[in-house]
């Protein structure tokens, strides 16, 4: 029975937020203007096409600790006596407010009424409802599940012969593109591609699958010999099919791209599981990291819309104005107000956490 939640879950989510908190204030921007040879601060941002940037395993890594916050939430509500059937009700009001606060964020990027289906929010409305609707089911069939997906968005991508959208490895000349003028009439203008829900959704399975894991294996070293081995296990057949002839693309997140991507992650959580394990030496992060981990949606929606449109402006005038008084730079008076905005943003999740006030979807 799951009775209390689990810190590793929380911490990684958190860990996701905090470094998306951090973009968010223009902190990764302004120090690739400083320093534009780093290739330290290079991994910060995405890969230009092909190719894979830490920065690209953002997304991915939020899927798949949705996964498995899924995954944890549902079996609770199932050992507290509710039914699949009860629970439908509540995923899919969920999945309908993550569409909506995706959306409404593309409207307040825009400062219009628009629809742009790009967003992770979006993207995840639809991973939810696939995830839970096979959480029922057996590993294997969830694994075979995933394969399929992926096999179909591969297939999409490279069997369809529509006139100039049929080449499956080229931005915004590939069957991605296409659907995005169908659905929206437009492309965007980072290549992104709105039906990668498709193939993303294995990252939300998949992390559904190592909630699994985590909680119906009672050994904590082999729970984190299994993670590590499927880690390395993604990360060689994700580079193997790039060397194949099946580009690494995070932007349409192509069939090399989700499985190599996952490894990575998958690693990464064996590492945050390792922190929550008492048979296993912890890895010590700041507690902050967790307060953001227990209001990821709040806080997301927080500096993904008051931080840059009010915050990041408002502070600038004071934090700005007084470095560059003092002599400092613009790029140098940019990165100031980054690092302010950045601590306000952490007490705010403390300050949260600490009254014990979290919102819930």
């Amino acid at each position: 029975m799951i009775t209390q939640r689990i810190p590793s879950i929380d911490y990684f989510r958190g860990f996701i937020l905090f470094l998306l908190a951090a973009e968010s204030t223009g902190l990764y921007g302004t120090l690739g203007k400083l320093f534009p040879d780093s290739f330290l601060v290079e991994q910060f941002h995405h890969a230009q096409w092909e190719g894979l940037h830490f920065w690209d395993l953002i997304q991915p890594g939020f899927m798949m600790i949705a996964g498995a916050s899924l995954y944890f939430s549902t079996y609770k509500k199932l050992d507290e006596g509710s039914t699949y059937g009860q629970l439908w009700p509540k995923v899919i009001k969920r999945s309908f407010l993550l569409f909506l606060f995706g959306t409404g964020l593309h409207c307040l990027y825009r400062e219009e009424l628009v629809l742009e289906l790009w967003n992770v929010l979006t993207q995840l409305s639809v991973t939810t409802l696939i995830a839970f609707f096979l959480l029922r089911f057996s590993i294997p069939l969830q694994l075979a599940a995933s394969i399929l997906i992926l096999l179909l968005a591969h297939s999409l991508y490279v069997f369809t012969d529509i006139p100039s959208y049929n080449l499956p490895y080229t931005p915004d000349q590939n069957f991605g593109s296409y659907m995005d003028m169908v659905l929206m009439g437009k492309l965007s203008g980072g290549h992104w591609i709105a039906i990668n829900c498709i193939p993303t959704a294995a990252h939300t399975i998949w992390g559904a699958l190592i909630g699994r894991i985590i909680h119906r294996n009672v050994d904590q070293k082999n729970t984190l010999r299994t993670l590590v081995g499927l880690g390395i296990l993604g990360i060689i057949l994700g580079y193997g099919l790039d060397l194949a002839g099946i580009p690494i693309i995070k932007r349409t997140a192509t069939l090399s791209f989700t499985i190599a991507s996952a490894g990575w992650i998958t690693l990464m959580m064996a590492g945050f599981y390792a922190n929550w394990s008492s048979e296993i030496p912890k890895i010590k992060f700041p507690n902050y990291i967790l307060s953001f981990g227990k209001n990821s949606i709040f806080i997301y929606l927080f500096f993904e819309s008051v931080g840059p449109d009010w915050l990041k402006k408002s502070s600038f005038v004071f934090v700005g104005g007084i470095i560059e008084k003092l002599g400092g730079t613009e790029q140098i008076a940019k990165l100031g107000n980054s690092l302010v905005v950045f601590l306000l943003i952490i007490g705010l999740a403390k300050w949260l956490d600490n009254r014990k006030i979290y919102f819930k979807l």
